[in-house]
């Protein structure tokens, strides 16, 4: 019996997308059928999203890439806005989030908001491995590539435990942003930061006080 799959593949690189689709056409099972649709934008996947509900034929699969241009009307800035849209109005749709991003912060902001059945990195990427990840979020998600697994991993060993405040922290730090301009970007008075980092450097037993001292301790464990 013949397997209908609806895909929307999200990505503003029409290569990268070709590719993406030659791959599945190539390496699907006998009994799946592919019907995919393809958007360059935010603007796109939205009208795209919107008309499958409207005809009742809904995505059975996305394909997210996190770099995308933002919304006309600014809604959405990236593929993570996407993702999130796409988990209200398409509840039973399985997303797999493309990026190149490889920090643990965004990477763990993306497994946080939007819980993703696959989740890879472009680094790490296959013709093998998307092959993989797309009949094993179909069948048994998820599906997570190297540089996400080992990130999940230094996290769950890892026994120190940091709020999303400090997470943001070590990540603006990472970013090359002075303490100085931290409490603007956190929404927080300079004195609070002063007594976070203050917290974050005890915590990684930072004996020098130097902030790339902190930062190389946290990379160790998997949050930066």
């Amino acid at each position: 019996m013949t397997e209908k799959i609806k895909i929307l593949m999200i990505d503003d690189h029409p290569m990268i997308i070709e590719g993406y689709q030659n791959t599945l056409q190539f390496t699907k099972k006998e009994h799946q059928e592919l019907f995919i649709d393809i958007a360059n934008n935010c603007d796109e996947a939205i009208s795209y999203m919107n008309k499958a509900i409207s005809n009742e034929w809904l995505y059975d699969l996305l394909f997210v890439d996190i770099s995308l241009p933002p919304s006309s009307d600014g809604s959405m800035s990236s593929g993570e806005d996407l993702a999130e849209y796409a988990r209200k109005v398409l509840p039973d749709a399985k997303i797999i989030i493309l990026t190149m991003f490889n920090e643990s912060f965004r990477i763990h902001n993306i497994i946080k908001n939007i819980d993703p059945e696959g989740f890879l990195i472009k680094s790490d990427l296959t013709s093998n491995e998307l092959a993989s990840a797309f009949q094993a979020v179909l069948n048994n998600p998820p599906f997570y590539s190297g540089t996400v697994n080992s990130h999940i991993r230094k996290s769950i060993t890892s026994d120190i435990v940091i709020d999303e405040k400090n997470r943001k922290i070590l990540h603006l730090l990472s970013q090359g942003i002075k303490t100085k301009n931290l409490a603007t970007h956190l929404d927080i008075s300079l004195s609070a930061v002063e007594k976070r980092k203050k917290q974050l450097k005890e915590l990684f037993s930072v004996e020098d006080g130097q902030d790339e001292t902190l930062l190389s301790e946290a990379r160790k464990k998997g949050f930066v």
